[in-house]
């Protein structure tokens, strides 16, 4: 079940304001018990009207939606100013930005409130109440006034907040109770506008509960429009749970992105190559000027019928280079359907990173690594783009005692990381080729502390001719549990590898797994691990 979390700032403004304002002898910065009347107003259709009012202009009668002229004549002495929307909306997205420490799934609501999804993050603060408290803390030192509230849903997570919620208590609603903890709370909590609300209350539907009884059609008989009473029942079947609500998380915007709008909608791959073009050289100029490189890439498309095309490619090491970039999008571009028409074609980098500009050795001899991974990282991101992502992969060592644990393929990241090419001294140690899982052999002559004279693998005998060895590879013992009452469990056994050699000069890599009178189980076992080239 999917958890949010809904904060909302009932002075937003204000707090906004009183932090940028932290001057003990501005009335702002006071406190309701002794700051003066003060409200912040903006324009509207019907003149100026106040948007926000602290405690002490509430104390007075004064609400937001009253006209200025009319606060003025009640209260002579007030002191008012002009709401910066622009301002709080900043300061909104850069509370939203610091928020992702409690999740990463954070976004905007309203003008005044933000929404997190904490599904899966609040065992993280030891449970949802004590993640309320921590939030609640930092919110507190900045100087924020907040309202919280869990629920399952966004809807009633929303209402609760603005309903129920208290600055020290947070709402918290389990999931599936949510058509209990809303019937009290005022339908005006539902997310409506201001025509349906004023509909609502005309018909005497004030709580939230009183709309659940109520024939879907017969609402819609009540309003003017079919378009308003869908509204409502949307919003309500929100807030139940019975129809899912898009949640978009906030992200701020990236420094390194290129937009071109088309005068004309792009109706053909030829049109979205050439768009494509255009913005990869306009994004690595950028890169370049910076001196940064990028290791993914976001193209959308923005189509005329409202729907946003994706496509998403990386690179193994940080590029600027726009052939570089035209080839990780390869034909992945052309799979973009452009419908009726593409009115605009955005791209963004991500992943950003520094990148040194060096000079190439003249020769391999001068070169102090004969790998170069330059030119191993452009080849990688060639073959990813023509098979997938992820399909070149290096092998990398894995501090294990067990043979076939011992390492472990990871995608290639651009670098050959230290330990995956086998050492100098290692050569000839190791086979080519490893098994996944060893196979076992039936061993015909055997020699107690050495390797066999012959055994049978794959119902053939191999006669041993030479052998060397052996590599005794201990046990992990730290892995072994004692076994628990009526449990059967063997103790883990040491490992010696032979490299031996058949008459036909195949060569096997053995091991017996086992040591004779180590008193942890029957007779070792042999098993083949490997074949040499």
């Amino acid at each position: 079940m999917r958890r949010y979390l809904s904060v909302w700032f009932p002075e937003w403004s204000l707090d906004r304001l009183r932090r940028v304002r932290r001057h003990p002898t501005d009335s702002l910065a006071e406190r309701p018990a002794k700051a003066r009347p003060f409200v912040l107003y903006e324009k509207s259709a019907h003149g100026l009207i106040v948007a926000a009012t602290n405690e002490a202009a509430r104390t007075s009668s004064l609400q937001p939606g009253l006209r200025l002229a009319d606060a003025r004549a009640t209260l002579p002495d007030l002191t008012a100013e002009e709401v910066d929307r622009e301002s709080d909306e900043e300061s909104l997205k850069a509370l939203a930005s610091w928020l992702v420490r409690f999740s990463p799934l954070v976004a905007l609501d309203g003008n005044d409130g933000l929404i997190l999804e904490v599904t899966g993050c609040s065992h993280l603060f030891g449970g949802e109440a004590c993640m309320a408290a921590e939030l609640s803390l930092r919110l507190k030192a900045a100087g924020y006034g907040h309202r919280l509230a869990f629920a399952g849903t966004r809807g009633a997570a929303y209402a609760l907040a603005r309903g129920e919620a208290l600055e020290d208590t947070p709402a918290i609603l389990q999931s599936g109770s949510e058509q209990e903890g809303l019937e009290n709370l005022p339908v005006s909590q539902l997310r409506l506008s201001d025509a349906a609300f004023t509909l609502l209350r005309r018909f005497g539907l004030t709580r939230i509960g009183q709309l659940y009884e109520i024939d879907r059609k017969a609402l819609a008989r009540r309003f003017h429009s079919r378009e308003a009473a869908d509204a409502v029942c949307m919003r309500l079947d929100q807030a139940l749970g019975y129809r899912n609500e898009p949640f978009e998380p906030f992200r701020p915007p990236s420094d390194y992105i290129e937009s071109l709008p088309c005068p004309e909608p792009l109706a053909d791959s030829a049109g979205i190559h050439a768009g494509l073009t255009l913005l990869t050289g306009k994004l690595c100029r950028a890169l370049d000027a910076a001196g940064l490189g990028a290791q993914s890439f976001v193209l959308r498309a923005f189509r005329s019928d409202g729907e946003v095309l994706t496509l998403r490619v990386n690179a193994a090491l940080p590029v600027r280079t726009p052939d570089h970039v035209l080839r990780l999008f390869g034909d992945k571009a052309e799979s973009i359907d452009p419908g009726f028409g593409i009115d605009l074609l955005q791209i963004e980098a991500f992943r950003t990173a520094a990148m040194t500009a060096g000079s190439r050795p003249l020769s391999g001899e001068l070169a102090q690594n004969d790998i170069d991974e330059t030119a191993l990282a452009a080849l990688a991101d060639r073959i990813n783009a023509r098979l997938g992502e992820g399909s070149v992969t290096v092998t990398v060592p894995v501090a294990r005692h067990p043979v076939d644990l011992a390492e472990e393929t990871w995608p290639y990241a651009g670098k050959i990381m230290d330990g995956v090419l086998p050492a100098a001294g290692m050569k000839g140690l190791r086979p080519i080729r490893v098994f996944d899982r060893a196979e076992r052999v039936e061993v015909m002559a055997q020699v107690p502390d050495g390797p066999p004279l012959s055994f049978v693998w794959r119902r053939v005998v191999r006669r041993v001719v030479r052998a060397d060895g052996p590599e005794r590879i201990a046990p992990e013992w730290w892995t072994y549990f004692p076994p628990r009452a009526g449990e059967a469990k063997s103790l883990p056994r040491a490992r010696d590898y032979y490299r031996v050699e058949d008459a036909d000069g195949r060569r096997y890599w053995v091991f017996r797994e086992g040591i004779y009178g180590d008193r942890r189980g029957t007779a070792p076992d042999w098993f083949v691990q490997g074949l040499f080239a």
